[in-house]
């Protein structure tokens, strides 16, 4: 089996093995094999190869209760409109029938005089 002259997979399977040696990459820098293993586990977030069966399960129920939230907000966002227009209609029609009122008892006060 032949890999590519760098294959970070690889070394971080080497380098985290259950020996003495673990975590030691030799050749690296403790930065770069530190760099090798956060590039590593955010590239990996995909593969199934690399990472345990339950997470892709928690970051499918995340992505589901993500969406869930979404549509909800969205939802509420619609409404939330709706009831501001609504409210504002309100106001408006509350605003005519008190002037029409206003209007009503000056005429009715200047019959009375």
């Amino acid at each position: 089996m032949t890999h590519p002259e760098f294959d970070p997979d690889l070394w971080m399977e080497v380098g985290s093995s259950g020996g003495p040696d673990k975590n030691q990459v030799y050749g690296l820098s403790n930065t770069t094999t530190d760099n090798l293993r956060s590039t590593r586990s955010v590239s990996t977030v995909g593969s199934s190869q690399s990472i345990s069966s339950s997470q892709p399960k928690e970051f499918v129920a995340l992505q589901q209760h993500m969406t869930q939230l979404t549509e909800k907000y969205d939802h509420l966002s619609v409404e939330y409109a709706q009831l501001k227009t609504s409210h504002a209609e309100q106001r408006a029609e509350s605003a005519q029938q008190k002037a029409a009122y206003e209007q009503l008892r000056e005429m009715v006060m200047n019959m009375a005089t």
